[in-house]
């Protein structure tokens, strides 16, 4: 095994860069251990990182914060909001049948929706159990 001293390139964790490169030792602990290097692709002295320990550990800690659960509401209860909240009149779905946001259809399997979205030639439909994503405005 060949010795460690400064000068020497050794395969380093830049914290500039992100990455696993190639640095130059200039200050060395003691014999065995390397304290500082220069990374040959940015120049940024900074502590020996050993490359061959995870990534993980080389990351730098941050706070870790806690998110607010954001307000979780169920598909059932998001469709009896949006059917309570319109007027409009039921429509049998067909896929030949143009559909715009707000509209309700009722399907065959999937019972009463309302379209939540509407993406070229589909439409993101809100059933009581379920969202359901249909073609719509097909030419046959």
């Amino acid at each position: 095994m060949s010795q460690l001293t400064v000068g020497k390139d050794v395969l380093s964790y830049c914290t500039k860069c992100k990455l696993n490169l190639g640095h130059t030792i200039v200050a060395m602990k003691d014999v065995k251990h390397i304290a500082k290097v220069k990374c040959n692709t940015c120049g940024t002295i900074q502590s020996f990182k050993d490359a061959s320990v995870s990534s993980k550990q080389n990351k730098t800690r941050t706070k870790k914060t806690t998110m607010k659960p954001s307000k979780i509401i169920s598909v059932s209860d998001l469709w009896m909001e949006k059917m309570s909240s319109t007027k409009k009149k039921s429509t049998p779905y067909a896929m030949d049948q143009k559909f715009v946001q707000g509209d309700i259809l009722d399907h065959l399997k999937f019972g009463p929706g309302i379209v939540e979205k509407v993406v070229d030639d589909k439409i993101e439909v809100i059933f009581r159990h379920e969202i359901k994503t249909l073609v719509h405005n097909k030419k046959m």
